[in-house]
């Protein structure tokens, strides 16, 4: 316990550490200001930005022109040809050009949209929603004249995207980014006492490197659930509610015992905080990213337990991730005791 007080009082004298849970406790408690800007890049068609104007010719213009009067944020301009269309846009009298002609059967269309501008990513997200409305509008169309029913079409959702991309990114986000930090403090905490030749005099106390290891890495596991407790009541005051808490705490603190698992083993393995850093970011990416092979990957897990729509595969992750994490901590512990801590 002595040791592990000691390596949090320490933490805050690292600038690079206070910098980040600063970082993070911004993104939290202005959540409800920053999620609006923050949605915009992750679907800028939810954040109106004015209208397009879009030119559109051809033989199916009626088709494009049905379509975009169904949308909202999309102003149609009809020309007579593909190059009166063009030089509208070359004039910027448009935005886009769209651009419809039947071909077998079939109706092939050609878009233009600007090059380099900053309102091209909206003027493409409004191009494809625009196209996506004349499809539906189209399969309703020919159904009639298929001699076997097709599958229907959803209809449009009219869903809010802030609360897709907070329960999917940003709760996320602020829940793995601290498990993450405690693995690299981890690291850090065991190559320091290595390289400063410190160790030696932990163990006068008298402790064990064991008890080093316990107390270091002890320290480490509690900040990140108590990071994510407080993330967690932040988003909470902001207006986001966060189901099954517990749950989700739970799932952070297994994580953090994985990581802080393998960051002390690289750190005892290596004794250099460059080359365990290096590994641990590695290892630590490539198991974030592996994990893309399971049922369901961690992210998806919290998303669902804090919508509170789990399902059994959900909380059966949980406790497996929980036996992982004792099986992981359980392991490093074993592998310290056969270190030889004079050789350190």
């Amino acid at each position: 316990m002595a040791i592990g007080r000691r390596d949090l009082a320490s933490l805050s004298r690292e600038k690079t550490i206070v910098l980040a849970i600063l970082i993070q406790l911004f993104v939290a408690a202005f959540s409800s200001f920053l999620v609006v800007g923050l949605t915009s890049l992750y679907d800028p068609g939810s954040v109106e930005s004015g209208e397009v104007a879009v030119g559109i010719s051809g033989e199916e213009v009626d088709a494009l022109g049905r379509a975009a009067a169904r949308r909202d944020g999309v102003e149609a301009v009809a020309y007579p040809s593909e190059t009166a269309a063009r030089q509208a846009f070359q004039r910027g009298d448009v935005d886009a050009v769209l651009h419809a002609e039947r071909s077998q059967g079939r109706i092939a269309v050609s878009a233009t949209a600007p090059q380099g501008s900053l309102r091209t990513t909206l003027i493409v997200v409004q191009l494809r929603g625009l196209l996506e409305t004349m499809e539906r509008q189209q399969r309703a169309a020919r159904s009639e004249f298929l001699d076997s029913p097709v599958v229907p079409v959803p209809p449009p959702v009219d869903a809010s995207p802030y609360f897709g991309f907070t329960y999917t990114v940003l709760i996320p986000l602020l829940l793995f980014l601290p498990p993450f930090i405690s693995g690299s403090i981890a690291v850090d905490a065991i190559t320091e006492e290595i390289e400063r030749e410190t160790m030696e005099l932990l163990r006068v106390a008298p402790v064990s490197l064991v008890d080093i290891v316990d107390g270091k890495a002890a320290a480490m596991i509690a900040l990140a659930p108590v990071q994510a407790g407080a993330w967690i009541l932040l988003m909470t005051f902001n207006g986001f509610r966060v189901s099954n808490p517990w749950l989700v705490l739970s799932v952070v603190t297994a994580l953090t015992v994985v990581v802080v698992a393998l960051g002390v083993a690289l750190g005892l393995r290596t004794g250099t905080r460059r080359q365990a850093q290096l590994l641990y970011s590695v290892g630590a990416l490539g198991l974030f990213g592996g994990a893309v092979f399971l049922p369901e990957h961690p992210a998806t897990t919290v998303a669902k337990l804090a919508v509170d729509s789990p399902s059994p595969t959900t909380y059966a992750l949980v406790a497996g991730y929980a036996v992982v994490a004792v099986v992981a901590y359980a392991a490093v512990r074993r592998y310290t005791g056969r270190v030889d801590a004079a050789s350190l």
